[in-house]
């Protein structure tokens, strides 16, 4: 099963720049969020998608109209299985990535959560947790940066 919904990351590679003007233009997205969701244990939650390579944070894009707290909320419950039970707190006020010009993101750090089931279908492969410390070696540069900056104080720094 497992690879038979890796054909999606070849595609995805050719396909992005589309994605993103097409996202930008019909339905608004030109911001993102992601969220450091730590458990009881001090871990960390990861996902690995079908369509890209490595573990990421759990996030998407912010839609036209939507507040990022509730892209948040929607995006965690989608691709985690993670309700949030509190108020997120938010890290970094603009994050890197490839996106394109104009492109902003948000960083949060969820602690109080409550599991639930997920509701994507086809887009993450799999979701593990692990502690700060010890990241799986296919954990991205920016996955592990941002995982920094949430253990650290906040901070609204570009770059992140």
């Amino acid at each position: 099963m497992r690879s038979l919904r890796l054909w999606r990351r070849p595609v995805y590679r050719l396909a992005r720049p589309l994605f993103w003007g097409f996202s930008r233009v019909l339905k608004g997205v030109t911001n993102d969020v992601r969220a450091v969701v730590v458990d009881e244990a001090g871990r960390v939650l990861l996902v690995e998608h079908t369509y890209v390579r490595g573990w990421h944070l759990p996030g998407g894009g912010i839609e036209r109209g939507e507040a990022p707290e509730e892209a948040l909320a929607r995006e965690l419950i989608e691709e985690a299985g993670v309700r949030l039970a509190g108020e997120p707190r938010l890290v970094a006020g603009r994050i890197g990535g490839g996106g394109p010009q104009g492109y902003k993101g948000l960083l949060y750090r969820v602690d109080q959560w409550e599991a639930c089931r997920p509701t994507s279908r086809g887009e993450i492969l799999e979701r593990e947790w692990f502690h700060p410390d010890a990241l799986p070696e296919g954990a991205t540069h920016w996955t592990r940066r941002r995982i920094e900056r949430a253990f650290g104080p906040p901070s609204n720094a570009a770059g992140l």
